[in-house]
Parts: C-alpha cells; sequence; structure tokens
C-alpha cells in the first residue's frame, strides 16, 4: 500500500484511492464535494446531503477496485456527516489467521445481543473464490491432456524402437532371453523416459512459480505490454504458491501415466516372433 499525505487547514480531510483521484482529477490539497442520497426530507421532497472535504492523502492498494471506489475520513466526520450521532453502522474485526474468519464471525454472533449479522471475507468474495476453484480444477484437467499426450509420444517412440531393434530382439530371445525379460527392457526405458521428463519439467515449473514476479517483468519488457492491466483485473501482480502436495500429486500421476504408455509397446515386443526377425538376416 502507498500513501501520499498533505495536510493544511480548512475543510476536513479524506483520503481517497490514486485511480478515483486520477478520474476525478484531483491531488493532495484539493477542495472536494461529498454527497450523500440518503439526504434531508423537506416539503419539496428528499434533498441530497452535500459536504466539503480536502484531500489530505492518495492511496493506493494495488486493487482496480478499491483504488477507483474507497475513500476514508475520520469516524467524527462521518458521524456528523450522516447524522448517527456516536453510533456506528459497522465494525471490521481484523484477526491473525485470516482462515479462521468464519469461526470468529460465529464467536462474535454468540456474544452480540440484537439484530445483528456477521460477514467474513470468504463471504464477500464467494464468487471470485469459486470462479478461481473452477479455474484450478480445469487447469489440472488441462495438465493432465498434456501428459496424455506426451504419454502418446512415449507409446509412439517405443512402438518405433521396438520396430528398428526387432533383429536385436530376435537374436535375445534365440539366445534364451525370455518375453516377460523382453517386456521389462523395454518398460524401464518407457519409464526412465517418463520419470526423466517429469523430473525435468517439474523442476522448471517450481523454479517459474517460486520467481514468477521476474519472470512476467521480462516477458513485459520483451514484448512491451502489461500482463495484468489493473483497469480490467482485481490485482496488478501475479501472486504465485507452490503447494508440495499438487506438485506430488501432478508428478505422480505423470510417472504413472508413463508407466500405462509403455505397457502396450513392451507387450508387443516380448510377442515378437525370432524367426520373423531372422529370416532376411
Amino acid at each position: 500500500m502507498r500513501t501520499s499525505l498533505g495536510g493544511g487547514p480548512g475543510a476536513p480531510g479524506i483520503l481517497i484511492g490514486s485511480e478515483l483521484a486520477r478520474n476525478l482529477g484531483v491531488s493532495v490539497g484539493d477542495d472536494i464535494s461529498v454527497i450523500s442520497p440518503m439526504g434531508t426530507m423537506t416539503p419539496a421532497g428528499p434533498v441530497p446531503r452535500m459536504a466539503a472535504f480536502r484531500v489530505a492523502g492518495v492511496f493506493e492498494l494495488g486493487m482496480y477496485e478499491y483504488d477507483s471506489s474507497l475513500a476514508f475520513i475520520s469516524i467524527e466526520n462521518a458521524q456528523g456527516f450522516f447524522r448517527m450521532g456516536d453510533a456506528v453502522s459497522g465494525v471490521e474485526v481484523k484477526i491473525r489467521d485470516i482462515y479462521k474468519a468464519e469461526e470468529t464471525a460465529d464467536l462474535i454472533m454468540m456474544e452480540l445481543r440484537g439484530p445483528y449479522w456477521t460477514r467474513t471475507w470468504m463471504e464477500m468474495n464467494r464468487n471470485l473464490f469459486s470462479a478461481l476453484k473452477l479455474e484450478k480444477a480445469a487447469m489440472f484437467i488441462i495438465l493432465t491432456l498434456i501428459i496424455l499426450v506426451a504419454a502418446m509420444n512415449i507409446i509412439s517412440t517405443l512402438i518405433m524402437v521396438v520396430m528398428e531393434k526387432g533383429k536385436d530382439i530376435a537374436i535375445l530371445k534365440s539366445l534364451g532371453a525370455t518375453s516377460g525379460g523382453i517386456m521389462r527392457i523395454f518398460m524401464v526405458e518407457g519409464i526412465v523416459i517418463g520419470v526423466t521428463g517429469t523430473a525435468l519439467g517439474t523442476a522448471l515449473g517450481v523454479a517459474a512459480a517460486l520467481n514468477l514476479e521476474m519472470v512476467i517483468q521480462f516477458v513485459e519488457r520483451v514484448f512491451q505490454f502489461q500482463v495484468l492491466p489493473p483497469s480490467i483485473y482485481y490485482i496488478d501482480n501475479f501472486p504465485s504458491k507452490v503447494e508440495p502436495l499438487v506438485v506430488a500429486a501432478i508428478a505422480a500421476i505423470s510417472i504413472g501415466i508413463s508407466f500405462l504408455a509403455t505397457l502396450y509397446p513392451s507387450w508387443q515386443a516380448s510377442r515378437f516372433d525370432p524367426v520373423e526377425g531372422l529370416r532376411y538376416e
């Protein structure tokens, strides 16, 4: 969060977001008028309530929705502006562990008496989190499809190897090699390919995730464009968190699919007839 502060006598101070200040064309020290739709009832009808404030500071939270719509004034000025006396319309509670918000909200409701209600940050952003959860599931499916494509490459590679090594397979079988031994040879080759590719891909992926900001900055410098324009997205940076269980699950699935991809070519190699392999030799 970045804040620019100013001061001086005159109207009460107000803090506004950077995008809101840019839209209004104001800066620190300028006077603005705040209008409340909950005005005063007159014989001519409701009249909006107005008050003059002086911009005492400009803040930037890094979230476009907040920077373009939020403003802060002192609680005394707010109570006077909305004519609430010494009352408030709501109280925000900050806790150490943000994932215990629902539990804390339940405890607060047990202590309160009257027509009060609580709303956690999870409830306020439920739609966003649902979209992120769906996106995470979609990305997992896409990664699985990519691994399946790689498995098809392993299958095609092993089939080509079996065709090229027909003479060698025939010689091994003529010397007494069993079908199971031939099958294990090609299975080991396919597993080595899968494990090597998985290890390299996992290492590169984790390294990119841990240094994602540097990668994005490099891409922005090279291609001269902003990856996350704040006017479009909720955030202006790309946070990244490596979850070991997720990485391990993806690596295990990749190795498992690679193992399954070796079965058919290895089985074909084990059924190779040595007579056919040595017929034209």
